[in-house]
């Protein structure tokens, strides 16, 4: 009697509920956005009764995250879905939900010239993601469409890391910068003039839908198999992002985590942080980013997206049917 009294004591233990709970081991870099939104979503889960419990792995950079995803060594990732779809195309099983649709900018200093893609020509500019950065591939097929310019062919390129590339045009070694959103947001709160950002590019191309940059990445069927606990994580995410944008006290606790010092800059960050929320992503929303996969996939003649001419299926995880994730409701089981 004894025995079983201990038994049923051992099974109805604290210990024995949080171990039901799905362990989510989501990889964060350091400095990302991720990383400042982890104290409100720390605070937020605190509060709240969920079916995960969440395990952090900071991870160097992008490409150690991705390492870390197809070893099993996390299961979540920040990445973005042209990975997923050339993924995918070689018989992986991973995912994509929205996260983020900032994308970066070409700026300019206040006083220069060059205030079209035709006074590009000729020019030095500076470009963060290399020859396969997205903008720039695009950029390079706006320029030709509206104005049939060939821009590889007609300006300097110069190719760096971000800071790096922020140094270049504050010593006025190049004309422009085509960089990552916030080292675009630096050079803004410094008086840096953005001539056309992601956004801009792609309404310039036809495409009005938002069309999500980065996102959450995970294996399809590990996210069907714990759907709710995903479908939770997600809309906590969603709340620590809005918590951040609407309240000053969370927002001044992570200023440390964005290594910036100066007010100005602080609020060019978070300005730009808020205006990348995702509030919707429908059948509308996939089809403008299959669209974007046609142009990225001729611009860059199949090296960023492999030999598919088409987003391969699967590509955008399907559990959640919106990504209004304000329907989903981590306090209602």
């Amino acid at each position: 009697m004894k025995f079983k009294v201990l038994l049923l004591s051992l099974l109805l233990s604290p210990n024995s509920f949080a171990a039901e709970k799905t362990i989510i081991r989501i990889g964060v870099q350091s400095g990302g956005t991720m990383e400042w939104e982890l104290p409100a979503l720390q605070d937020a889960l605190k509060a709240q009764s969920t079916d995960f419990q969440l395990d952090v792995q900071h991870i160097a950079n992008p490409e150690a995250g991705k390492i870390a995803l197809q070893s099993g060594a996390v299961d979540i990732i920040i990445s973005d879905w042209i990975w997923v779809s050339g993924l995918r195309e070689k018989g992986a099983d991973f995912t994509f939900y929205p996260y983020s649709d900032i994308s970066g900018a070409l700026v300019v200093p206040s006083d220069s010239g060059i205030h079209s893609l035709q006074d590009l020509k000729g020019k030095r500019i500076g470009i963060a993601g290399g020859e396969l950065d997205k903008n720039w591939l695009l950029l390079q097929t706006l320029a030709k469409q509206q104005q049939d310019i060939d821009l590889d062919a007609s300006v300097e390129k110069v190719f760096g890391a971000p800071p790096l590339i922020n140094e270049q045009l504050k010593q006025g070694r190049i004309d422009a910068a085509l960089n990552y959103w916030h080292f675009a947001a630096r050079l803004e709160a410094e008086g840096y003039r953005t001539l056309i950002d992601g956004r801009s590019i792609l309404q310039g191309l036809g495409i009005s839908e938002s069309v999500a940059n980065l996102g959450y990445v995970f294996k399809q069927n590990w996210a069907d198999q714990h759907k709710q606990a995903v479908m939770e994580f997600l809309a906590a995410g969603k709340q620590a992002r809005q918590t951040l944008c609407s309240s000053e006290s969370a927002w001044q606790k992570i200023i440390p985590l964005t290594k910036v010092d100066d007010q100005t800059t602080q609020k060019h960050l978070r300005q730009n942080y808020c205006a990348g929320n995702i509030e919707h992503w429908g059948e509308a929303e996939q089809k403008a980013a299959g669209k974007v996969y046609v142009l990225l996939h001729k611009q860059s003649k199949q090296a960023l997206t492999g030999k598919s001419e088409q987003l391969q299926p699967g590509t955008f995880w399907q559990g959640v049917r919106e990504a209004d994730t304000t329907k989903l409701d981590v306090n209602t089981k």
